[in-house]
């Protein structure tokens, strides 16, 4: 099962080389940061109470870089069920302390050791099972599933009152632990793949050991795929909590019941080259390569087992020799973001498209682009490319998302709007590659350049407005210039884009004398030049007075209707809008 990522809290700016030594672990992780007292942080928040109380109420893991008395009596409200209260932690600024407060039974202690080994400290563990028996019997290793928590507690007590303990199955964690095993205690512990009762005195774990494979499943609606799964597994006897994934070849990618199996016993799922099968000895239960899948899956000495299958589910189950992680085989479902990083900066990133960045494993884009998008982390790649090749950047990166990588593709401003998102759309249309259709692909907005310009100067989008790229590249001058003049006599606000460049140096100036043809001189024009990064600049002038060369490809340009209306300042700047109500 995945781990939810950390959320971390920092309330200054000393406490951000720690956050970050501390996120550098945990992938996905993002730091919140107190707004007006710490900067260069993933998510900035005003009130601390009501932001970390809505995360504990969603599960996430919480670690407060800052005093545990603070996490403590704003999370004291929630606290009613342990069962669902997930890891909380305080670690000191200076990183000398690592403190679990909550969350014993999803993990909160080994998440302390981690960040303690991560910052070269000891963890400030007290709870008296896992210092004397030196495990978690409430919180067991990644791996393994404890069937019945609400036991525990008294299970733990009886032991730390001097009772013993049986152990059935083998884990190293217990069998090398300082629990007090003999052969004839009343208190047992069991360690199976099988589906059976516990009971108080029983503690029941089991271990993820159960490799699924699936194959031909286009002809089950995703809505009741799970509930075939299901069914296979208790013909089979086992414990859904033992599964440690579901398998299948790549051609099966994306398959909406896969998926829904996937969700709904929250593994997840691994794909397959056929060349990448072990070889069978024998030809029993090979039926679509199913059975070389499961035991392709499960690895050296697996072993499949025999069931009563329904006869709408093909599939196999083979069993591991020990728990595995099936994140670490085969390949995930390729996933493909096209994301928008606003005009430039963290601060104009969406939160989407900042958890997608980091997320990524590879990031796709015009090298200019990349830079803006932020530094990468440990083990991500970056493949910059030029402006100017879209189309096989787009190809790129879907052989690249095809072969099961987590890719961003990083525009500027909002990625639909001139930009990647239609390229990478134009490339599945026409090249139409099988492997492209299985990927998981979606795109994340972001705020476009005339947004951030209007906002600069107000709200000259306040009322119907189009938008126009000047690039005659991909379309004919003569197009343009009839929507220029369609808009123009339309009498909506404008924002161009691509307004000039060294290759096409007079295009603007054409545009300026069509909509002089129709619009007053005294129209409000804005130029917003480097929106969101350093030497960022917003003049406002009259369509009279505009010229060819105030502008250049870094300028978004905004031409005011009849409607749109200047408000001078009081020290001498202005404000721009067009009115809501439209008066002619």
């Amino acid at each position: 099962m995945n781990r939810v990522p950390p959320a971390i809290f920092i309330l200054g700016q000393n406490s951000l080389p720690i956050a970050k030594k501390i996120s550098a672990h945990f992938p996905g992780s993002q730091i919140y940061g107190l707004i007006d007292r710490t900067s260069n942080t993933d998510l900035n928040f005003s009130n601390f109470g009501e932001t970390l109380r809505e995360l504990f109420a969603t599960e996430t893991p919480i670690i407060g870089i800052c005093a545990a008395g603070i996490i403590i009596r704003t999370l004291a409200p929630l606290l009613s069920d342990k069962r669902a209260e997930p890891p909380v932690l305080a670690v000191a600024e200076d990183g000398s302390a690592v403190v679990p407060l909550l969350g014993g039974l999803h993990g909160v202690n080994d998440l302390a050791r981690e960040i303690a080994a991560a910052l070269g400290v000891q963890p400030a563990i007290t709870t008296t099972g896992d210092i004397r028996f030196r495990t978690a019997l409430l919180s067991p290793p990644q791996g393994y599933y404890l069937a019945n928590p609400e036991d525990a507690k008294t299970f733990i007590s009886n032991l730390l009152a001097g009772a013993k303990v049986r152990l059935e199955g083998a884990a190293s964690w217990l069998s090398e632990s300082n629990l007090p095993i003999a052969p004839d205690a009343k208190l047992t512990i069991r360690v199976t793949e099988k589906a059976i009762a516990p009971t108080p005195d029983c503690l029941v774990y089991h271990p993820q050991i159960v490799a699924v494979a699936l194959t031909k499943l286009s002809n089950i609606e995703p809505e009741i795929a799970a509930s075939f799964v299901q069914q296979v597994l208790e013909n089979a006897g086992l414990a859904p909590a033992s599964v440690a994934g579901f398998f299948a070849l790549k051609e099966e990618m994306g398959n909406p019941a896969l998926e829904a199996v996937s969700q709904y016993f929250k593994v997840p799922v691994r794909f397959f080259n056929l060349s990448e099968l072990v070889e069978l000895d024998s030809i029993e239960f090979i039926e679509n390569n199913v059975a070389q899948i499961a035991l392709t899956a499960a690895g050296a000495n697996s072993h499949l087992i025999e069931y009563d299958r329904p006869n709408s589910v093909n599939c196999a189950i083979a069993l591991a020799a020990q728990p595995f992680d099936a994140r670490a085989i085969g390949v995930s479902r390729g996933k493909l973001a096209i994301v928008g990083t606003g005009p430039g900066g963290a601060q104009w990133m969406s939160p989407e498209v900042k958890e997608i960045l980091r997320e990524a494993t590879d990031w796709v884009g015009y090298k200019f682009y990349l830079d803006l998008a932020g530094t990468l982390r440990e083990g991500q790649k970056r493949h910059d490319s030029d402006n100017r090749e879209e189309i096989d950047r787009a190809r790129f990166a879907l052989d690249l998302a095809a072969s099961g990588k987590s890719v961003a593709v990083v525009s500027s401003g909002d990625p639909g709007i001139f930009a990647m998102a239609a390229a990478v759309f134009e490339a599945i249309d026409f090249d139409a590659k099988p492997e492209w259709q299985g990927i998981d692909i979606r795109v994340a907005p972001g705020i476009s350049a005339m947004q951030a310009a209007a906002a600069a100067i107000g709200a000259p989008l306040g009322h119907d407005f189009c938008v126009i790229s000047l690039s005659d590249i991909l379309k004919p001058w003569e197009v343009i210039e009839q929507r220029i003049a369609a808009a123009a006599a339309a009498d909506l606000v404008m924002a161009f884009y691509n307004p000039i460049s060294k290759q096409r140096i007079w295009q603007l100036g054409r545009a300026i004398e069509i909509l002089l043809q129709s619009r007053d001189i005294k129209t409000p024009v804005i130029l917003g030049r480097n929106l969101g990064r350093p030497g960022q600049s917003v003049r406002v002038c009259t369509l009279g007075e505009f010229q060819p060369q105030d502008a250049d490809m870094r300028t978004l340009v905004i031409v005011g209707s009849s409607q749109t209306r200047i408000i001078p300042r009081k020290y001498g700047d202005v404000w721009v809008y067009t009115p809501r109500r439209y008066e002619k």
